[in-house]
């Protein structure tokens, strides 16, 4: 997989500063968080640094892992040296493409979480607003950025065990699986499907890897459906 190489500029000098660290795995149950090399061990980026430099201090928090991405389209509104702003939001983003003011263009947004563990042994995770991080003149060019970032694959994983529940006369079926991140999931099913697992060890299911963007081997798994 091929991706466009981090050129030097950043806005407000900040970015030219930054630098992202490496996380290390994190042990399960804690910050759901995988190292992942699906691209190449060479990868560290799949968008240039004219992201904004407040988005990249925000993905090198070693307490946050990637949770989405987003496209919206906008309109370029004042012209700020080098920089301009995003409308209706006034994103401040550098104006690589030297676009005027009231050009429609697209842009790609962020969103990392936090996710702890809380004392009962449930996930909590607490999300980010959504950050502004690249401009682009056409919404192909975008969605080809963020193929890279989000991933459709379809994988293996453990299967905890399959229950019941009954309440007033209904039953309810659940199952547990572990991702590959490491914490525990669970999803209700129906009759069918529990008989199907019940005698399981692992189980298919369809997951999407979404990358950071300043660190691509840093990815977060999420549950996107059986396989």
């Amino acid at each position: 997989m091929t991706t466009p190489t981090p050129g030097p500029r950043a806005s407000s000098g900040a970015a030219r500063r930054f630098r992202p660290r490496l996380l290390g795995l994190l042990a399960a149950g804690a910050l759901a968080a995988l190292l992942l090399g699906a691209c190449g061990n060479d990868q560290t980026s799949v968008l240039s640094a004219s992201a904004s430099a407040n988005a990249q201090a925000e993905t090198a928090d070693p307490d946050r892992i990637p949770w989405d991405y987003r496209l919206v389209q906008g309109t370029v509104g004042d012209l700020i040296g080098g920089d301009m702003t995003i409308l209706p939001d006034n994103a401040l983003l550098p104006n690589d493409g030297n676009y005027a003011t009231g050009d429609k263009v697209w842009t790609l947004q962020f969103m990392s979480a936090d996710m702890t563990t809380g004392a009962s042994g449930n996930n909590e995770v607490k999300l980010s607003a959504w950050t502004t991080i690249k401009s682009y003149p056409d919404e192909a060019k975008a969605k080809a950025d963020m193929a890279n970032l989000k991933i459709s694959l379809k994988t293996n994983v453990s299967l905890v065990g399959v229950y019941k529940t009954s309440y007033q006369g209904k039953t309810r079926n659940f199952a547990v699986i572990t991702l590959p991140s490491g914490n525990q999931l669970k999803q209700p099913i129906d009759d069918a499907r529990y008989q199907k697992l019940k005698s399981l060890k692992e189980v298919p299911v369809m997951v999407e890897e979404v990358h950071d963007y300043a660190n691509y081997d840093l990815a977060y798994a999420k549950f996107r459906g059986w396989a």
